[in-house]
């Protein structure tokens, strides 16, 4: 068996190889599949049109071949990208920010201790290009700056593209466009969300949000990696991928059919829970196991399990919770 992933990620002591080939040997049929599809799909060319039916292909998985190209194209980083030539290696040659040096610096080696493509004897080694996105997408934005979590969210960048103008690219796509204000030092946006997921999950999953109230469980204890990793290292790399596959195309809101969905489909265990530290624990369970390894299924359920989750219903409820934050601030 192979201790590391094809990403580079090694498995845990206790991954379930014979589960996993089991799920693999079907998945693989479907990529196959997939593939063919896509190729057809794109016929050589570097442009695909808003549609339906790509919204379709996008919501069935991206062959890893097409992955970069497609959330290249779908988020706009593609257009960004061309129409600001040699700016990124700009931002790289200008005045630094040492402070953000520093901060970006520290993180450095705390950025997937597990994969051996970010090991300092890697060759190449990944930390560098990293370093540099970062650094790049800190002078870029300057009211985000860097914040922990995004260094997960352009080593994966950086994993998919192999390229690190286009990671740079697409991380601006995420935090500039796809997520709102996540990552700006007040975290707004953040927390604005995470109330948002609490609203949801009274209308949809009462019974949990009952129980959360009960033994004063804040969401933000329980969810605040799922929004600001995007679902890294918390659920497995070919899962976080389908959903970023739909993130890039459809926006934040895949990230509360997700959330839906894992609290759906595991209340009746989350209701076990009969204390505060129990509740927490019921949390990182429910992030295991077959269930979300399925990629495939998993991601059948976010569109089906949590309903209608329409845009609109969203922002009504961000402005709520927004103003509610503000408030009490």
């Amino acid at each position: 068996f192979c201790r590391v992933d094809p990403y580079g990620f090694e498995r845990p002591e206790d991954f379930d190889y014979a589960s996993y080939e089991a799920f693999f040997s079907r998945y693989l049929v479907v990529l196959t599949r997939r593939a063919i599809k896509w190729s057809k799909l794109l016929k050589g060319s570097n442009s695909i049109q808003k549609s339906l039916k790509v919204k379709r292909y996008i919501r069935k998985g991206i062959p890893n071949e097409h992955r970069a190209l497609v959330w290249m194209i779908v988020s706009g980083a593609q257009t960004n990208m061309e129409q600001n030539p040699g700016y990124y290696h700009r931002l790289l040659e200008g005045e630094k920010n040492a402070k953000l040096l520093e901060a970006i610096k520290t993180d450095m080696n705390r950025t997937f201790p597990d994969n051996v493509k970010f090991r300092k004897t890697a060759d190449p080694c990944l930390q560098h290009t990293l370093y540099n996105v970062l650094v790049a997408y800190g002078h870029h934005n300057k009211a985000v700056g860097y914040c922990q979590g995004m260094n997960f969210i352009a080593g994966y960048l950086i994993l998919i593209t192999k390229n690190e103008e286009e990671s740079f690219w697409l991380l601006d796509a995420l935090i500039g466009r796809i997520l709102p204000d996540y990552y700006s030092p007040a975290m707004l946006g953040l927390k604005t969300d995470q109330e948002v997921l609490g609203e949801l999950v009274k209308m949809k999953v009462p019974a949990v949000a009952e129980l959360m109230e009960r033994h004063g469980v804040m969401w933000t204890l329980v969810v605040s990696r799922w929004f600001i990793c995007l679902f890294i290292d918390i659920l497995p790399v070919e899962t976080v991928l389908r959903i970023w596959d739909c993130l890039f195309y459809e926006g934040s809101k895949i990230i509360f059919r997700v959330a839906l969905t894992l609290i759906k489909q595991n209340q009746a265990f989350i209701l076990e829970a009969t204390n505060f530290p129990d509740i927490c624990d019921k949390f990182k369970q429910i992030t295991k196991g077959t269930f979300v390894t399925e990629c495939h299924s998993f991601m059948q359920k976010i569109f089906t399990d949590p309903g209608s989750l329409s845009m609109a219903t969203i922002n009504k409820l961000r402005e709520t919770c927004r103003e509610k934050l503000l408030s009490q601030g």
